[in-house]
């Protein structure tokens, strides 16, 4: 990884023990996948880490600067994703916030994820025990305490399911654990809202802006059951139909794969990474 990861400019590959970030999660990131050295979707990103910081009191950072740094750690790579942290910096031991803080500013570049068949045939996947906890002021942000997720994939082990289906304490259905979800119900394209926890992910945002016919609503488990199509969307991954959820079985359809044409119309492939 010699010269794929900057730290505030610096090519390094290490923050100090008093990073806030290590110390209590406190930051954000954004996973962002290039394209010959170009973002389709950049502006979006930037977008939430701005609103991102808004909410958790960081200083923002200048969209410039980061723009050269992923520049500078993605260069010669055809395909790959950047993966941007932005931490309040190093503090005292406490939660008080530091009275000038000088956030860390970590930018990676790695190897796009081959995902073979999946934008084709789709993803099996299972529904999770683990429950997503409600706090509104951290709502939809890229924060950097990601445990729910991590303990939710602990649930299985099984190579052939490639997602877990994320609930709320009510029993809504939020996400998946690496991407929000799509759905076709009567022939109406519904999308979980994600107000009360979850992820709004910037592959969400473009299908949101690009069609009036989606509808963000609460969706329950029962729903689904009922649905002619599922599918996932993801920065990273693309638009990734849903073969099966608990042995449910969804064939992908028309809706998945009018979207799927439309994520190659944005400049992303659909063979490597989605």
């Amino acid at each position: 990884m010699a010269g794929r990861i900057l730290v505030d400019g610096v090519a390094a590959d290490r923050v100090s023990v008093l990073d806030r970030g290590l110390g209590y999660g406190d930051g954000l990131f954004e996973s962002i996948r290039l394209v010959g050295g170009r973002a389709p979707l950049w502006a979006r990103h930037m977008q939430r880490l701005a609103e991102g910081c808004q909410r958790l009191l960081i200083p923002s950072p200048d969209p410039d600067q980061l723009g050269h740094e992923v520049r500078q750690v993605g260069a010669d790579m055809a395909q790959a994703v950047v993966r941007i942290t932005v931490t309040r910096g190093i503090g005292e031991r406490g939660y008080a916030l530091p009275a000038s803080p000088r956030p860390t500013r970590v930018v990676a570049a790695f190897p796009l994820p081959p995902v073979g068949d999946a934008a084709v045939h789709g993803v099996r996947m299972r529904v999770c025990q683990l429950r997503l906890a409600e706090q509104q002021r951290l709502a939809g942000i890229k924060h950097l305490n990601r445990l729910e997720q991590v303990l939710a994939r602990a649930e299985w082990s099984d190579p052939a399911i490639a997602e877990g289906l994320l609930r709320d304490g009510s029993g809504r259905v939020i996400s998946a654990t690496m991407a929000n979800l799509f759905a076709v119900i009567d022939g109406e394209l519904l999308t979980p809202a994600v107000d009360r926890c979850g992820i709004a992910g910037v592959a969400r945002a473009e299908l949101l802006d690009a069609s009036s016919s989606v509808r963000v609503t609460e969706v329950g488990l029962e729903a689904l059951s009922g649905a002619s199509e599922l599918f996932l969307s993801s920065s990273v991954r693309g638009i990734v139909p849903v073969q099966s959820l608990d042995g449910r079985r969804y064939a992908p359809g028309v809706v998945a794969r009018r979207w799927q044409q439309h994520w190659r119309d944005l400049g992303f492939s659909m063979e490597q990474g989605g």
